[in-house]
């Protein structure tokens, strides 16, 4: 896949992906609220892919409320995993945060446990 970088760094194909995932699961365009349950529930048990997505969504504020803080946290952890998108991310989440701030998401990444799948 061609991967074409916009102004806040994240590659575009991303975001398209994300709308029409929405659009094709959901049969309705802009339910972030929903599509940010989803992310979390996977995100919570290690899937590298919805914590790259969750971060994007609190980097963008969609679904939820904007927080560059959180965001950092999903895309150091996907980036811990490999995954090249979210370090480049990470990356450009920190340029928009404080000390205090990149402090408290790296914080945040070093306590993240993997929540167990519900029984």
């Amino acid at each position: 896949m061609t991967r074409y970088w916009n102004d806040s760094g994240h590659f575009v194909a991303v975001a398209a992906s994300i709308q029409a995932a929405m659009e094709a699961v959901l049969g309705v365009a802009q339910h972030f609220m929903t599509a940010v349950s989803w992310y979390r529930r996977a995100a919570d048990q290690g899937n590298t892919a919805a914590q790259l997505n969750l971060g994007i969504m609190y980097d963008n504020g969609w679904g939820v409320a904007q927080n560059y803080v959180i965001a950092h946290m999903w895309f150091s952890l996907a980036a811990a995993m490999g995954d090249r998108d979210a370090a480049r991310s990470q990356d450009v989440a920190a340029a928009k945060m404080t000390p205090a701030q990149l402090a408290e998401a790296q914080r945040l990444a070093r306590e993240w446990e993997p929540k167990s799948t519900p029984s």
